[in-house]
């Protein structure tokens, strides 16, 4: 089952199931309320689709697959070709940090070129969104707690994630993490998500090209680990590790402006495209 929040409006944030070119709505509800509730996605929309108003999949505007994500840890140096183009020796031990919702845009929305650093660089992801969790989860038992996937692009601010030792700052940027389009159940892909191909292109041309099989710490394996010191919980997002070719490696570095379109896709999983441009000079917060 494929799911995607959306408004078709700019007022109205619905609840949808893509087939298609088609979106049926399923109303208000969300999916952050569906997964707290323990709701089996993979048959729920199905069941809700009669009489369901339906929406051309080109007409709406797109929002992140979660409303608002319990906690969304990202996972850095999870492919080893990423880790040698970068200044870090390769960890035995997953690099967690959190990326804020107020970082979080979807689908065809504006990604946001900071006014104070000329860095904005790609990031091609997956996301792992958890249907249950706990503490101290086995590695056997944890995909039984991943819901489904979406796509990530865990756009970053290089200037600012490299003054200090830990990158949150440069990851949190207002603006550029974009996320979706869809939430694919677990069941339409393959366990763990692995095997996808894994691109992403800006301006059409290729950048980074993976695939998932070839992370380091593999989703069942993420989800064990950080376990065993944060309770994990439903609506909670995991978001995996990117592959070599980022910008900020390539000499001369390769660094978004406006203008620029970033889309990043994964097999099974449709496409993640944003345009970028400049932050607003004129706003005061």
């Amino acid at each position: 089952m494929r799911y995607i929040h959306f408004s078709p409006d700019n007022r109205r944030r619905l609840l949808g199931v893509v087939q298609g070119d088609t979106i049926h709505s399923l109303g208000e509800t969300t999916l952050d309320d569906l997964l707290a509730r323990g709701v089996d996605l993979a048959s729920w929309g199905a069941s809700h689709l009669a009489n369901s108003e339906t929406f051309p999949a080109a007409s709406v505007t797109y929002l992140p697959p979660l409303a608002r994500p319990g906690k969304l840890l990202c996972i850095g140096l999870n492919y080893a070709d990423h880790t040698k183009e970068s200044p870090y020796e390769q960890p035995d031990y997953p690099t967690i940090f959190p990326r804020l919702n107020s970082s979080l845009i979807g689908h065809e929305a504006p990604m946001i070129r900071p006014r104070i650093s000329d860095s904005l660089d790609f990031e091609g992801e997956l996301a792992v969104i958890l249907g249950s969790g706990g503490r101290h989860i086995s590695k056997q038992q944890a995909l039984s707690c991943v819901a489904g996937y979406s796509i990530f692009n865990d756009g970053s601010v290089r200037e600012y994630q490299f003054k200090s030792p830990q990158w949150t700052v440069g990851k949190n940027f207002d603006g550029t993490g974009a996320f979706g389009p869809m939430f694919v159940t677990a069941d339409e892909l393959p366990a763990g998500g692995a095997g996808l191909k894994l691109e992403t292109r800006l301006n059409g041309q290729v950048v980074q090209s993976a695939n998932t099989s070839d992370m380091l710490h593999d989703v069942a394996s993420l989800i064990s680990v950080i376990s065993e010191a944060i309770t994990l919980e439903a609506g909670d997002v995991i978001v995996s590790g990117t592959p070599a070719g980022i910008g900020w490696a390539r000499e001369p570095k390769l660094i978004m402006r406006a203008g620029d379109v970033c889309e990043v896709e994964i097999e099974g999983l449709g496409v993640l495209r944003n345009t970028v441009v400049d932050e607003d000079t004129s706003i005061q917060r």
